[in-house]
């Protein structure tokens, strides 16, 4: 989730415009910003602070994020949950993400699976991939949570159609060992998710996808060829639901 986190701050900086992103945080969040891509922990905390406590959520949710990795200041996960905690509290999906993992782990809180899985909700209820397939595998694994492998389905399915390689890849798994899983064994529908999955950046998606394949005849490859292609083309609308 760290590298992620960062990427995206890399990636808002460079891809930087002055009508869409002003819109969206302050001239002093912008400056953040920068900082943090250039390194520059100890500045980016100093120019985020005053604007958490000012109430904006997304410097709160930054905050917290260097306290959580020690960016810029000791790891405090104390002070990373105090901030993470504001602004999930503000509807902050990302923060709720994060909160919900400070609970899975038990840093800086009491661990609480009760409250992991309500942040976690509330962020994937808004629509955040992330924690939408998080959701998926806690209910198909049943960690923290009764298994529920329709639960599983139906979040996995959510965040597979945002275009997210794991829970792409994770419904190739399901679909792959049938059963009990929430869905019949289908390997036409397992090769597919795996080979969108690969087609997305998932190298063991790849692999899983050939072995699927030995296990098929070339008339059910080409079928499920053309269905993840029918699937991405129409941005993840018809995959064969």
């Amino acid at each position: 989730m760290f590298g992620l986190i960062r990427t995206t701050i890399i990636a808002v900086v460079l891809a930087f415009n002055a009508g869409s992103i002003l819109a969206q945080t302050s001239q002093k969040g912008f400056a953040a910003y920068q900082s943090m891509a250039l390194g520059d922990y100890a500045t980016a905390l100093q120019q985020w602070q005053p604007l958490a406590e000012q109430g904006d959520a997304e410097a709160q949710y930054n905050l917290g994020f260097m306290y959580g990795n020690g960016q810029g200041v000791l790891q405090d996960y104390a002070e990373a949950v105090k901030w993470y905690r504001l602004a999930a509290e503000q509807g902050y999906a990302s923060s709720q993400y994060a909160l919900g993992g400070m609970y899975s782990k038990g840093w800086g809180v009491l661990q609480n699976y009760a409250e992991t899985m309500k942040w976690y909700r509330l962020a994937a209820e808004q629509g955040y991939a992330t924690s939408q397939y998080t959701l998926g595998v806690k209910y198909k694994y049943g960690k923290g949570v009764l298994q529920d492998y329709a639960e599983a389905m139906k979040w996995l399915r959510l965040a597979a159609e945002q275009g997210y390689a794991l829970a792409q890849s994770a419904l190739g798994g399901m679909y792959s060992n049938g059963n009990g899983q929430g869905v019949l064994q289908d390997n036409v529908m397992a090769h597919m998710w795996y080979n969108i999955a690969a087609a997305n950046g998932s190298e063991i998606s790849g692999k899983w996808r050939d072995e699927t394949a030995s296990k098929m005849t070339s008339a059910d490859i080409s079928k499920a060829q053309s269905m993840a292609r029918e699937c991405m083309s129409s941005n993840y609308k018809n995959c064969g639901w």
